[in-house]
């Protein structure tokens, strides 16, 4: 009986010791995963930044580069400062700064470098090289920065600076890390997927302090950093810094399109500012700063400003109405029988009217727009006539998003019958008599600058626009453009109806509202003023508006301007329009009086009236929300549906 027991326990102990030799063979010889944990924490993966893309204009000049900088980065432990306060002398920082770089830096780790100072230039590293070599435990790394020497083109830009935790967390696909930089804001952003490029991968060992040891494998496992894609845009970025010039001490914008390829040649906001402020390491100063500043230079007004379109829309309303069957070119309205006055006498047929830009011509041509159903009963009829009317505008790409590659569009506003119902509490509650301000771009109507050099182009064309847009190819013309910039969006509109209207804003620019001198030899310039209502913050003078496209056969160039507080439309903003189109198809500048005056002008609204910008949140260290899609401050909005319009609207 003991001797059967002696045996059950050594068979218990020989299956226990069978049992660890089996666990201890998988471990050592089967299982990988004490292996891949010990090579873990001596191979570190490092991931380089790969040069962003640069950004072209149409004739290959540049305007945005990489320029080599120089990050410092610090190891604690290996720190040795003899004189602290010389230090931040030479490093132009306060000693409360230093400590707290400092704090940080050893909260990261005592043995392991971190980031002291970002973004040092040649010349500022230079100063600082020599003296280094007194103060162990610094070490420069070598990175980029944006840089613009063309100093122009900052809202259309944008801005390269850290991301944000809000986008680290909203990633649909994780790429970007806490500290890296991306495109905010303009082409920057709107192409950040084709600059930034692809990052390349080190392994490096280390020890179980994680101090570099050299390269694991001798780099057999390394891939190489590829250059982001080089964006080369439509921008003739000779004729837009001109244009800048043009809008000294003015707010507002200059758009230019190709009509035949729809893209931007010109793209100014006013006032503006150099893009290389956003791109030091004084971001944060330098961003506080423009967004205290009360002319808003932040917005990117091509696109995001929303105004009235004043009498420009009188050519929309011309070609509908005229598709419509309701108007013909011959065509003659007086002035009786309308609430608005201009200041041209007698009646005009269509020609005349685009020319004199005749406010009771088309109060007439709107009212015969709505009423041409055959319903009697007139709240009926201006239901039926205003659904048609929307149908039929926004076809030239007004009261949507025209899909312009920049992500701040704004939509605008273009009413439709229920807008009003709404308005007025209930359908058939309003008609013609309620909304005839429309006839002149005035009431409800909200546009954006971009919308209305869409609409030159469209008139250049003859009927069809291509969206507009930067993009001219990456990294070769014509070479990754999306293929909606080639497609031909049709208006609906017969080409013969575009005749006549050609032939009065011919007229407009020769004899009729359009200061003589913007009539400029041998470009042919056809244009419509307008001047948009702006009856908010006490100020004296509305909008100056003017679009247009040179020359009248063959269009080359079409161009939209607003200046705000400017007044009449057919001389601050024709002025600009017809240098700018002067300048692009002459290449020099010939009208020397013109552009004295031009450039003599000050729009500015005085700051006292203007309200107070409230103050923004205050950004993260190198890291920036994304400005705000709002509207200029002297902008009137959108009043709710008024029946009186402007005594003019030229």
């Amino acid at each position: 009986m003991l001797e059967n027991r002696k045996w059950v326990i050594i068979g218990v102990f020989c299956l226990v010791g069978l049992t660890y030799l089996a666990r201890l063979f998988y471990l050592q010889v089967l299982d990988d995963t004490y292996s891949l944990g010990a090579s873990k924490n001596s191979i570190k993966r490092v991931v380089e930044i790969p040069y962003r893309g640069q950004i072209y204009d149409r004739n290959n000049q540049l305007i945005v580069y990489n320029t080599p900088v120089y990050d410092l980065y610090v190891t604690p432990k290996q720190v040795r400062i003899p004189d602290t306060v010389a230090f931040c002398r030479m490093m132009n920082i306060t000693t409360s700064e230093f400590d707290s770089i400092m704090g940080l830096a050893k909260n990261y780790s005592p043995v392991k470098p971190s980031l002291f100072m970002r973004q040092l230039s040649k010349e500022d590293f230079a100063r600082i090289q020599d003296a280094l070599v007194d103060y162990r435990g610094f070490e420069p790394v070598i990175s980029s920065m944006r840089t613009y020497p063309a100093h122009t083109m900052a809202n259309a830009l944008g801005y390269v600076s850290e991301i944000s935790k809000k986008q680290l967390e909203e990633q649909d696909i994780l790429y970007y890390r806490q500290g890296d930089y991306v495109g905010h804001n303009g082409l920057e952003e709107q192409y950040e997927e084709q600059l930034r490029g692809k990052r390349g991968v080190k392994f490096m060992m280390q020890n179980v302090r994680g101090v570099n040891k050299g390269s694991w494998k001798n780099g057999a496992f390394d891939t190489l950093a590829i250059a982001g894609q080089n964006l080369i845009t439509g921008i003739d970025v000779e004729v837009q810094k001109y244009a800048d010039s043009l809008m000294q001490n003015k707010v507002g914008a200059v758009l230019a399109v190709e009509p035949a390829t729809g893209e931007i040649l010109v793209s100014v906001s006013a006032p503006t500012y150099d893009p290389n402020l956003l791109s030091s390491r004084f971001f944060s100063k330098n961003y506080r700063a423009l967004i205290k500043n009360p002319y808003k230079p932040l917005i990117n007004r091509p696109v995001m400003a929303s105004y009235r379109p004043g009498s420009t829309f009188k050519l929309i309303q011309a070609l509908i109405a005229q598709q419509q069957g309701s108007l013909y070119p011959n065509t003659v309205y007086g002035h009786s029988g309308s609430p608005m006055r201009c200041h041209c006498r007698g009646g005009n047929n269509l020609r005349g009217a685009v020319q004199n830009s005749c406010n009771p011509y088309f109060y007439h041509v709107f009212r015969k727009f709505l009423y041409f159903n055959g319903e009697h009963n007139t709240f009926k009829a201006s239901a039926i006539g205003l659904k048609e009317w929307h149908s039929m505008a926004e076809k030239f790409g007004i009261g949507a998003r025209l899909g312009i590659d920049l992500p701040s569009e704004l939509k605008g506003n273009l009413p439709t019958p229920e807008y009003y119902d709404k308005a007025y509490r209930g359908a058939l509650r309003w008609k013609f008599s309620n909304v005839y301000s429309l006839s002149i771009g005035e009431g409800e109507l909200l546009i954006s600058p971009l919308k209305l050099v869409n609409l030159a182009a469209t008139i250049a064309n003859r009927g069809w626009y291509i969206t507009p847009h930067y993009i001219k190819g990456l990294n070769k013309p014509g070479v990754g453009v999306p293929a909606e910039y080639f497609e031909r969006h049709e208006t609906g509109i017969d080409y013969k109806h575009f005749l006549p209207v050609i032939d009065g804003m011919r007229a407009a620019v020769s004899h009729g509202t359009v200061t003589p001198l913007a009539n400029i030899e041998g470009i042919d310039l056809c244009g419509k003023t307008g001047t948009s209502q702006n009856n908010k913050y006490g100020h004296k003078f509305d909008h100056s508006i003017f679009i247009g496209f040179a020359p009248m056969n063959n269009p080359k160039i079409a161009v939209a301007v607003f200046v705000e507080n400017a007044g009449w439309g057919g001389k601050a903003a024709a002025s600009v329009a017809a240098l700018v189109a002067e300048r692009y198809l002459k290449r020099k500048t010939e009208a020397k009086k013109l552009d004295e005056q031009v450039k003599a002008a000050n729009y500015l609204p005085p700051v006292s009236r203007m309200p107070v910008p409230k103050k923004p949140a205050a950004p993260r260290k190198d890291t920036v929300r994304k400005t705000p899609e709002a509207k200029p401050l002297m902008t009137a909005n959108s009043p709710k549906p008024v029946a009186v319009a402007a005594a003019s609207g030229h």
